[in-house]
This record gives C-alpha cells, structure tokens and sequence, in this order.
C-alpha cells in the first residue's frame, strides 16, 4: 500500500457502530469510515474525521480509508441539472413510433430526469396526442419533458409542420437526432422566442439537445444559426428582427449527446474516443465563441450497467443518456414478445441492417438479429436495389423470392398500399417515382422496413420473423448484470427502477474504486441489482 497522511477517527454517538463493508459503501449519503479499532478493519457511516495529524487522543484511532458521500444529485453536471429543472443527470432517450411511450416520459419527469417521447416514425396527430396526454398529467404535478424532433430526409415540409406543431403546443425542449446539418425548421425553433433580458445575456425558450457521434457535426450544433438561414427565415416572416439580431449569439444546441455504439441509427462509434473527441470540440468553440453557458456534453451508446454509467461521468459527461435497456421495461410501448425477446439478447445478438428512412443513401440501424429474419431480409432488398433499375427489371427468381418470402403479397399491391401512405405523408414523393422507377422500387422496399418496426410494436404474430426491434449491444451487458436477480424478467423492469439502479450503482462503484485506492484489499465490491425499495435504503434522494 502506498504512503498515507496520518487519519484519525473517533465515534462522536453510540450510533457510530460498525457496518458492514458493502452496506457503508451503499449508504451513498453519508461518508465512509475503515478504522482499525484493534480488533481488524470496521466500516463506519458517521463519526469525527482528522487528517494530518498526531493521534489527538486515546479515544481516536487510525483511519485506514476515507470515503466521500457521493449522492446521486452530485453526479454529472450541476448546470446541466439546473438548466433543463432536473434533479438527476440521465436522460430516457426517444426510440422512435412511441417507444418511448408517454407513460415512460411521465414516469422520468416525476422522477427527477428528463425523457423524450418518441415521436420519430409518428404522425402530427398521433404526436398531438402525446402533447396532450403529457400536458394533462403535469398539469398537477409539473415535471420536464420533451420530444424527439426527428430530420425528415428529403421532406423538408414535413419537418417546418413538426416545428410549427411543437411553437404552437409550447413544446419547450426537443432531441434532435439523425441531422446531417442545420435544416431550416430546426433553426426556426431555436431561434423562435429568444430576446434579450436586463443583464444583457441572450434567454432562450426552445431548449435543444442535439444527439450525434461526429466531430463535424457537433461543430455545427455547437456553432451559431447559419447565416444564410436565418436570412431565409426573415424573408419569410418566420422569425422577428430581433430573433434575427440575437441568433448569431447563441448555439444551435444547449447540449450535445454524444452517441457511441447504439441501437437504431448509429455509427458504431467507441465511447472511450468518442466523449473525449466532441469534449475537445465543445471547448475550442466555447472558446472561440465566448457563449456565457457552458455547452453540456453527455454520454449515450453502450450505457447498460453501473460500471458504464461511472466510466462515463469519471470520464467527465454531465449526463448519461439510455435506450436500448428501457425498450424491455413494462412503460416501454412495444410488444410484450418483443421485450422477452430483449430479456434474453447477449451482447453479440446484435447486427446493421438497412434504415427505412435512409434506404436510398445507404444508412444502416442496428438491430436484434436473434429471432428474426429481419436483417438479412431487409439486406436482400437493398442488394436488389442496387443491382436493378426499377421493379421491373427484376429476374423472375428474385421477384417470386421478394412477393412470397419478404413482402408477403404481390408487389403490385404492395405499391397500391405504399402509394395511399405517401398521398397521406409525403406526395412529393409519389411525383418523384413517376418520373423515377428506381425510386418507386426503394420505395416499395422501404414499405417493408417501415412496417417491421410496426410489426414489432404492435406484436403481430403472424409477422414475428420480421419484427426489426431497434437494439444496441448494451442490452447482452444489461441482462448479464441481472442474471439470476428480479430485474432479470420484464415484467419487474420499470424504466425508474433501472435508471436509479444506474444512478445509485455509479455513485456506489466510484465509492469502491476510492476505496480500494486507499486499501486494496478492498477491491472489487461491485453494485448488484436492487429493488426500488432496497435503492430507497441508498439514497434519501429516492422518493
């Protein structure tokens, strides 16, 4: 062991009484004592503490470690928490077509974090709906909330409609993912309501946090509302003289989420070069920019146990951010098969397979592969885009392959459906295939990724090798961290009883490693799973 300051520890009240090790250690609020009484090392959790000294009295004796409290309200960042009204640094993340189900973002909000509904893949009325659900229940109890502001590729009407539907309900804080670079709807609703208050300092209604995994994007989130956008938006009288005066003060995105290796969209990014990568960038620009608030950066992809959840806040994100565990928890709002089928994911039942929204460019998501056919199907689509021009150029082998093993019914039909859902969404893109039979093949194709997601989502039997369940490798570490443990089934996982297992299992982990520091001996107490009433024992936070 190596060369300690001399410490000295006394009771102060016949409560000061031994503990046991892992008990102090999980007792998060209160300091953590090993002394040497002379009958070997005890753990204390109160108490009179001296460093650097002489033994002050007979009453005292050595100290051999010392441990901080470290409440879960300490992880993280104390701005980001102030900042977005939250009591805890974590945030419930959007999985698209409501996933991230109203019930979900209630249950986060009441509980001191903030959640995202997962309004990618919905329609405005459906997304309506939400607002209204979510209003109606803070309306008596206030709590944080947002919504997923998802990029519409290609479909910038759809996008400005998003926009003007979040201005009108009041929607105050939005996720911003899969954005390629600032659209002019994402720069209308962070710059729509901003003014100038009495000290001076720009105020911004329309809080952004922007998820991402490269530097170059960042950048741009990082970096003001671009120039010739702002003039756009002008002309048009969609933003004042004043929101145009202010803009170029102020970032496009209060936060950035740094997305490592996730399900859904991802590029696969590992999370120890990721956080410090766009750590680097948010500093240069903090810099060159001189904004008054410091751009929070938090950690997302991989987040599974709570020894992830510590590397990330030892590594400096003022948040973390979880998906793929919450889509297997009872508020989750996807089918009960689905969640048992995520219940028994390893960490390798993971694959890429192409994106509905992104088919024609390429773009992947990564998926559950255990169970269902999905991912080589919906790669054998995309092989046959590339290869062919148009449906009808397709061989006869790969047509009768495509009607009777993927798409279930004759292509034809299938365009008829897929061409009442875009009179509905997006006509545009009927003009488009018109003039195009290469795009209407991709869009025959993407009919089939988009509805394995809803498959999926509503549980439909006859359609469960096809189910496209949205899935990080995190969930093979989560449910080999509560193997054998009531957490280990489904039905006993609620997203807020995971979350503060995360929560109390960082702080409690971070404990252990100060411990073993001071008295290796000590190494390795890891947190295991616990019950939320066991975890209301940890930390008098837990309500």
């Amino acid at each position: 062991m190596f060369e300690s300051i001399p410490s000295w520890w006394r009771a102060t009240s016949p409560d000061d009484s031994a503990v046991d090790v892992r008990k102090a250690l999980e007792t998060i609020d209160s300091p953590f004592f090993l002394v040497d009484t002379g009958n070997g090392p005890e753990a204390h959790t109160s108490g009179e503490i001296r460093l650097g000294c002489d033994k002050p009295g007979d009453q005292w004796h050595p100290a051999l470690a010392t441990v901080r409290a470290l409440p879960i309200s300490a992880l993280g960042s104390r701005s980001f928490l102030k900042r977005h009204g939250l009591r805890f640094p974590y945030i419930m993340g959007a999985m698209a077509n409501g996933i991230t189900s109203e019930a979900m973002v209630e249950a986060a909000g009441k509980n001191g974090m903030l959640g995202f509904f997962g309004s990618g893949g919905c329609t405005l009325p459906r997304i309506k709906e939400a607002i209204a659900r979510l209003k109606q229940a803070a309306a008596a109890e206030p709590f944080p909330f947002g919504f997923n502001f998802l990029h519409h590729h290609g479909a910038p009407e759809a996008e400005m409609a998003l926009c003007e539907l979040y201005l009108s309900e009041g929607i105050r804080c939005v996720s911003a993912a899969a954005f390629l670079t600032m659209t002019m709807a994402l720069v209308r609703y962070r710059v729509t309501g901003i003014h100038q208050k009495k000290d001076g300092q720009v105020a911004v209604p329309n809080k952004v946090i922007a998820k991402l995994s490269r530097e170059e994007l960042a950048e741009k989130f990082m970096s003001p509302p671009p120039a010739e956008i702002l003039k756009k938006l002008h002309a048009r009288g969609l933003i004042t003289d004043t929101e145009l005066a202010l803009a170029p003060r102020i970032p496009m995105a209060d936060d950035i989420t740094a997305e490592a290796d996730s399900g859904g969209h991802t590029d696969n990014r590992p999370a120890l070069a990721l956080l410090p990568a766009i750590q680097a960038v948010r500093d240069r620009l903090m810099e060159t920019h001189g904004y008054p608030e410091k751009i929070g950066v938090g950690l997302a992809g991989g987040i599974s146990a709570p020894v992830s959840a510590t590397a990330a806040y030892a590594m400096g994100a003022d948040y973390v951010l979880t998906g793929t565990i919450n889509q297997a928890c009872v508020e989750a709002g996807t089918a009960e098969p689905v969640k048992a089928a995520l219940a028994q994911a390893r960490q390798a039942d993971v694959t890429m397979a192409p994106a509905a929204d992104m088919f024609e460019m390429g773009g992947k998501v990564q998926v559950l592969k255990r169970g269902t056919m999905f991912a080589m199907r919906a790669a054998k689509l995309f092989a046959l885009y590339k290869e062919h021009s148009s449906i009808e150029a397709l061989p006869e082998s790969d047509r009768v392959f495509v009607e009777k093993k993927i798409l279930g019914k004759p292509l034809e039909q299938v365009w008829q459906e897929t061409k009442a859902f875009f009179e509905e969404r997006d006509p545009s893109q009927l003009a488009k295939a018109q003039s195009d039979p290469k795009h209407r093949m991709a869009l025959i194709f993407r009919s089939y990724l988009g509805q394995a997601s809803l498959w999926a989502i509503r549980g439909i039997p006859e359609r469960s090798g096809d189910y496209q369940i949205w899935c990080g490798p995190a969930i093979g570490a989560f449910n080999a961290w509560t193997k054998g443990t009531p957490l280990a089934s489904p039905d006993n996982r609620d997203v807020t009883t995971v979350a503060f297992n995360l929560l109390v299992g960082a702080s409690v982990e971070a404990r252990s490693r100060i411990l073993a520091s001071q008295y290796p001996s000590l190494a390795g107490i890891r947190f295991l799973p616990k019950t939320r009433e066991a975890l209301a024992r940890c930390s008098v936070e837990i309500r």
